[in-house]
């Protein structure tokens, strides 16, 4: 071992684990990591240098693999859902844009004290991009938090929105094929960090000027198909990851059974054609009625969202009873009132996707600082100017850009006192309980974790931790 930080680093730890020059973790001082210990061993996962983060991130999953803290696949649970032997209950899919060990932990700590699950923590292609967060680092940090927090069990890391650049496909040639390799690569990356389940979309590629519906969503299912292929061939002994699709882009027209249907048979027939009839999909993202974010009013408020739940009702049933799935997927929630949420397990829907509405609670948090939250929206303002339409108030153009300073503000966001972010914890665990509940997750965890056996796979350590 010749890098410095990393001995640096082991030597910190030593009185809570080891690491002999194998690369083999003995935990001394399990207590120790629902401290401030795991705080920093993350921290060095997210801004060490390049071999001190490889070390950390490593050690992370070790230490949470000997504590029981594995990533798994909530495949098995989906089945389930789609036998109906289990029920009257929607997954919260959480995407933690900024602060995202923060928010891990509110969401970990409000889960613990209710006992919920399932819940899944997640990450979309475009947030990778803006927030500064690749797979391995978000799995890492979820992993962290769940140390932290005193987790156990199965822990549902997935990627969100795998999606297609509609453009670089309908280009053609290599441009098609450079945009397919860098799904191949991403999915990837993805599995290697442990995300074990993934939502694959290529709804951007629907044709809806195609005429039948079936050669409307060809592109799409052909595409599905081929991903969902080359996720199979890339999942670790003992997973069968599980796969999500898409029939409509979130803010355009309402899905339909026919999209559903011809969606689901031409991506089950080109699956069947495949060497070893490769396993489908467990769910299906449909719209109804949603957009992503919201949609800011002049004043900065949020137009409420009317979601035809009818909609959701009937794809669901058609996912659940016609091809065995766990059900449709909802997208956009985040800015609905806090009392529709409630309508989801009771409409049947399999997952519901989250994620603004934690964004707007720290951002909007009295104790966030205000000089910093002026600095990011000046970085919005030089950097995001292209995306203010005509007519935009500053606060309808502050609301639909601010996302995009996560990633430029990541060190500043996460040195905030721990007084700050302490008491932006406690209004995220709030929320989170808030939503377990409604959601019908709450006291569900062991019920949910039955149907759910998480392989353990281990990954080798970096070179800077293994000797000779």
């Amino acid at each position: 071992m010749n890098d410095s930080r990393v001995a640096g680093l082991l030597r910190e730890f030593r009185p809570i684990f080891t690491v002999s020059g194998e690369g083999e973790v003995e935990l001394v001082r399990p207590a120790d990591l629902k401290g401030e210990a795991t705080d920093r061993l993350v921290r060095a996962a997210v801004f060490g240098t390049e071999a001190e983060a490889a070390a950390a991130r490593w050690l992370v999953r070790e230490l949470a693999r000997i504590q029981g803290i594995l990533p798994a696949s909530i495949q098995s649970l989906y089945e389930a859902m789609g036998r109906g032997e289990t029920e009257g209950f929607t997954t919260p899919a959480l995407n933690l844009r900024g602060m995202a060990y923060d928010m891990a932990r509110a969401a970990m700590r409000a889960a613990l004290d209710l006992e919920a699950g399932p819940v899944v923590f997640e990450l979309a292609r475009s947030e990778m991009r803006y927030a500064h967060q690749t797979p391995l680092e978000y799995a890492t940090v979820i992993l962290g938090a769940a140390l932290r927090e005193g987790f156990r069990g199965p822990l549902f890391i997935q990627g969100d929105h795998f999606q297609v650049n509609a453009k670089k496909f309908h280009a053609g040639g290599a441009a098609r094929e450079d945009e397919i390799e860098a799904l191949r690569n991403l999915i990837a990356d993805a599995v290697g960090a442990g995300f074990y389940n993934i939502d694959i979309d290529a709804s951007t590629v629907v044709s809806l000027d195609r005429g039948p519906v079936l050669e409307q969503q060809r592109d799409n299912f052909a595409t599905q198909a081929e991903l969902t292929a080359w996720v199979r061939k890339r999942q670790p002994s003992g997973v069968v990851i599980s796969v999500g699709g898409e029939i409509g882009e979130v803010g355009g027209k309402n899905s339909t059974p026919e999209e559903l249907r011809a969606f689901m048979n031409g991506l089950n027939d080109e699956l069947a054609r495949r060497d070893g009839a490769v396993p489908g999909i467990s769910k299906v993202s449909i719209q109804t009625g949603t957009t992503h974010g919201g949609v800011p009013l002049p004043d900065g408020s949020v137009a409420k969202v009317a979601i035809d739940f009818s909609c959701l009702r009937a794809l669901s049933d058609i996912s659940r009873h016609e091809y065995r799935m766990a059900g449709a997927v909802q997208h956009g929630a985040s800015t609905l009132p806090a009392d529709a949420f409630g309508e989801f397990p009771k409409h049947a829907a399999a997952e519901v996707h989250l994620a603004t509405e934690f964004q707007n609670i720290a951002l909007d948090h009295p104790e966030f600082p205000k000089d910093l939250k002026a600095e990011m929206y000046a970085w919005v303002e030089a950097h995001c100017a292209s995306d203010r339409k005509a007519g935009m108030t500053d606060e309808q153009f502050h609301y639909k850009t601010r996302k995009n300073a996560w990633g430029p503000f990541k060190a500043e966001t996460w040195g905030l006192p721990e007084a700050v972010r302490a008491a932006l914890r406690g209004t995220l665990k709030a929320k989170f309980e808030s939503l377990y509940r409604q959601l019908g997750v709450a006291g569900r965890r062991a019920s949910a974790a039955r149907f759910v056996r998480p392989a353990e796979v281990r990954t080798p350590p970096p070179a800077p931790l293994v000797s000779g």
